[in-house]
């Protein structure tokens, strides 16, 4: 959705005009936030369409809001093809199954689509992982992506994609589609956000202690993060053990780690940091909070950390909004992920991987600074802030869309 609504204000510039079709927010079960939609601009076209109301479908164990709205989809998008001439359908969505409609509406109506690959949809990832760390539901999803993939992958025309391992795996996976298109197009910095998140900073609670030191992750947990937070627990303990100065009023905050509906979430960070000895140090809130309270959040905290899965694919979309907030950060991610290459070109200092040598020295390191009087002062790479703005990412989506309109 973010990679849309940060797009809409530079199509035009582009030379596309884009009409979007969506979900009635009504039958999502989401965190709603209002404030998303001062950032689209006022004369977008936006077609809403229906879905089955979830209250009925959980009584079959039907959730999934692609699959309560596929139908919808399908009536509402047949009208405006038959109605009006368009160029191009752009998938950007995670709720994967509705790409399937791609296939039916190029063979129908001859017009060509790309999917945005902002996360994998069928994967093997957590095949050999135990049920316990597996995402609800897994033996059904695993089986309806595997069987759904095909129909929408062997068909599609273009492929954008925040890294550049979901591409080649597709491609491995599909070889007719090896020379379509492609594009590793990252998500970008939208620094208007920021200042809609200051302008409206009265609706919201802050979540923040004013008495501590406050390192706050935003975002979700999960067991795959926990070789990036061992050793950042592990330097917290040695500090507060070792009496090293303020390091017992530093509170590491885990904000919104789950999924699961608000009081239902199961927490995946706080059992570490109580095997660690450090629980009174380490707050997890596993109730997800809205996207302006997030920046809002971010930028009222001390500094940030950024955990990364133990999966080399996993790009850790969630560094922009950091990144706007011009805050301290400290970023632990596997060596292979593509985000590492960002953050380097933005000249972020502390950035490791969780397996590197001397590490809970290099985050104690990190410690001290925060808890300074005079933090370090963050300025970044301009050459980086412009490559990675969302003007420059949807530049390069058009550029792509350009390549698959002309091919036709």
């Amino acid at each position: 959705m973010h990679r849309i609504r940060m797009s809409l204000p530079y199509f035009k510039q582009c030379g596309w005009e884009a009409e979007l079709v969506a979900v009635d927010p009504k039958y999502s079960n989401t965190l709603k936030d209002e404030l998303l939609m001062e950032s689209i601009p006022p004369n977008t076209k936006i077609h809403y369409v229906n879905a089955l109301d979830q209250k009925w479908t959980s009584k079959i164990g039907l959730g999934s809001l692609a699959l309560r709205s596929i139908w919808f989809y399908w009536k509402k998008v047949n009208q405006l093809l038959l109605k009006e001439k368009f160029d191009l359908i752009y998938f950007s969505t995670t709720q994967f199954p509705i790409c399937i409609l791609g296939a039916y509406w190029k063979n129908r109506f001859k017009v060509p689509y790309v999917i945005d690959m902002q996360d994998p949809w069928h994967s093997d990832y957590y095949q050999n992982k135990p049920k316990t760390q597996q995402p609800p539901k897994y033996w059904f999803s695993y089986r309806l992506n595997k069987w759904l993939e095909p129909i929408a992958i062997t068909h599609v025309d273009g492929l954008i994609s925040v890294s550049g391992d979901y591409i080649e795996t597709l491609k491995v996976r599909y070889p007719q589609i090896k020379a379509i298109p492609t594009s590793i197009i990252t998500f970008g910095a939208f620094q208007e956000d920021l200042e809609i998140a200051k302008n409206n900073q009265h609706l919201f609670t802050s979540i923040l202690p004013k008495n501590s030191i406050n390192v706050v992750y935003v975002g979700r947990g999960g067991y795959d993060m926990h070789d990036a937070i061992k050793p950042l627990f592990q330097a917290l303990k040695n500090g507060i053990e070792e009496n090293h100065p303020n390091f017992e009023k530093i509170r590491l905050y885990f904000i919104g780690t789950s999924y699961a509906q608000a009081g239902q979430g199961e927490a995946t960070i706080s059992p570490l940091a109580k095997q660690y000895g450090i629980e009174p140090y380490v707050i997890e809130i596993t109730d997800r909070i809205s996207f302006y309270h997030t920046l809002l959040t971010l930028k009222n905290a001390d500094a940030l950390f950024i955990p990364g899965s133990d999966d080399p694919k996993y790009t850790a979309s969630k560094i922009y909004p950091y990144l706007t907030t011009q805050k301290n950060m400290l970023v632990i991610l596997n060596k292979d992920s593509p985000a590492v290459q960002v953050l380097q070109e933005y000249d972020v200092k502390h950035i490791y991987s969780y397996d590197e040598l001397n590490l809970t020295n290099k985050i104690h390191t990190f410690f001290s600074e925060i808890t300074h009087e005079q933090a370090p002062e963050i300025k970044y790479n301009k050459e980086a802030i412009n490559k990675y703005s969302a003007m420059n990412m949807t530049y390069r989506q058009c550029l792509l869309f350009n390549t698959v309109v002309n091919k036709e």
